[in-house]
């Protein structure tokens, strides 16, 4: 047997047998006992002995008669009360054949064809009060019974293997399901029970898998397409380095194409952790208006360079706990696409504020914005509004996913909006 459901029968039926023998015995031996010597049962009968000779002794044949009479009533089985000889002293009859039936042993019923017969003598051995009939009952005649509860007890068996069986075969093709390379399959239990959590950590863990399977298909597939222009670039500049006649010029490009393609290759890695590996998220207690000016001072100079200059508004912000690395990144890459599209000498506005259990910041630019049927595209990787634009600053388009998918990974959101002019980019996670 290899089957969990033909074990957990194999083994129900075996113990449901196993108790009812138990129980044959265990019946039988209290039946011993109740029958046997100096059991109740004996001391019922010599008591009605004691009664029949005194019955007799004192109102004669009509009285010992009356007195039989409600034995049966009572009993159920006939009785007669006879001499030593077997002579019955009510009728006269002759019952020493019902006395030779026992062979001399007294107080235990002895079957005779479909009935019994049971003798017990007087203390002073001159009486014998025979009792002889049909037993109310037999063990045989509780077969039915035990039958009828044997097939109950089988078919709660079959339900219960039924109940145990079924669910990990279903646990079992969905497994299978997964391995043959179907990624969305899921078993979706809410069995409270040990098989409803086998089901729920498979789910968690195909989860994972799924997770991690899909950002490393992306990461290969962004690698293979993102990579082809950098390193042709990077050819073309290093043929440039042996035929230019200006050579330092020729090894700057390559230092630039060189730096674009680390730039691209950091991007892509982060982007992977993000979507793939949760666990490796350090979640802390975080400051976030401090993280803001930090990240503000830090990116001052770049801001410099273009001309552009910070305005923070707002303080006191909610404190969150999140990743700090995961967080900066997110913000940091925000703030840089604001200084890249901020018209040179304009202000970039960046909000905190928090309420109902949320910490929001947002950024605003006085750029140029970005077309309507293009917002839903921006947090997509490799989306650039204008290539040629984003090829001369260096951006290779995913600064905003990275920033997209860090909000996600804290349980928050991040949209865009044309503010009138320039982008607005409203980030939230939950609080404290």
């Amino acid at each position: 047997m290899r089957t969990v459901f033909a074990k957990i029968l194999l083994w129900s039926f075996g113990t449901l047998l196993l108790s009812w023998a138990a129980y044959l015995f265990i019946s039988e031996g209290l039946a011993s006992r109740f029958q046997g010597k100096g059991g109740p049962f004996e001391r019922m009968i010599a008591f009605q002995v004691d009664e029949a000779e005194e019955t007799y002794r004192l109102g004669g044949p009509a009285a010992l008669d009356t007195y039989l009479r409600k034995l049966r009533i009572y009993f159920g089985p006939e009785h007669f009360f006879t001499d030593a000889q077997g002579r019955d002293l009510v009728t006269g009859v002759d019952r020493s054949g019902l006395l030779a039936l026992v062979h001399g042993q007294w107080n235990v019923p002895h079957a005779v064809n479909d009935g019994f017969v049971a003798v017990v003598p007087s203390k002073n051995g001159a009486y014998r009060l025979i009792a002889t009939g049909r037993p109310p009952f037999t063990r045989w005649s509780f077969l039915p019974y035990y039958g009828l509860l044997l097939l109950v007890v089988a078919l709660l068996c079959w339900m219960l293997a039924i109940n145990i069986a079924s669910p990990l075969r279903a646990l079992a093709h969905t497994v299978e399901r997964f391995g043959r390379g179907d990624l969305s399959a899921r078993v979706g239990w809410r069995r409270r029970d040990e098989i409803g959590e086998v089901a729920r950590a498979f789910d968690q863990m195909a989860d994972r898998m799924e997770t991690l399977l899909t950002a490393e298909r992306r990461l290969l597939q962004d690698i293979s397409h993102e990579l082809r222009s950098p390193l042709a670039r990077l050819s073309f500049a290093a043929e440039l380095t042996r035929t230019a006649a200006d050579r330092e010029s020729a090894v700057a490009r390559m230092k630039k194409e060189i730096d674009r393609l680390t730039n691209l290759v950091g991007s892509l890695v982060e982007v992977t952790r993000v979507e793939g590996d949760p666990a490796s998220r350090r979640l802390e207690d975080l400051d976030l208006e401090r993280l803001v000016r930090e990240l503000l001072e830090s990116s001052r100079m770049e801001a410099d360079a273009r001309g552009c200059r910070f305005q923070l508004h707002g303080s006191g912000a909610a404190a969150v706990r999140g990743d700090r690395e995961l967080l900066r990144r997110a913000i940091e890459n925000v703030l840089r696409n604001a200084i890249r599209y901020a018209p040179e000498g304009s202000a970039i506005d960046v909000t905190l504020a928090s309420g109902d259990g949320r910490a929001a910041m947002l950024v605003r630019d006085y750029g140029p914005g970005v077309p309507e049927e293009m917002l839903p595209k921006i947090f997509q990787p490799f989306f650039r509004v204008d290539g040629s634009r984003d090829s001369q600053t260096g951006g290779v388009g995913l600064g905003l996913a990275i920033a997209h998918r860090a909000i996600g990974a804290h349980h928050g959101n991040i949209t865009a909006e044309n503010a009138a002019p320039g982008l607005r980019v409203r980030m939230e996670i939950p609080s404290c």
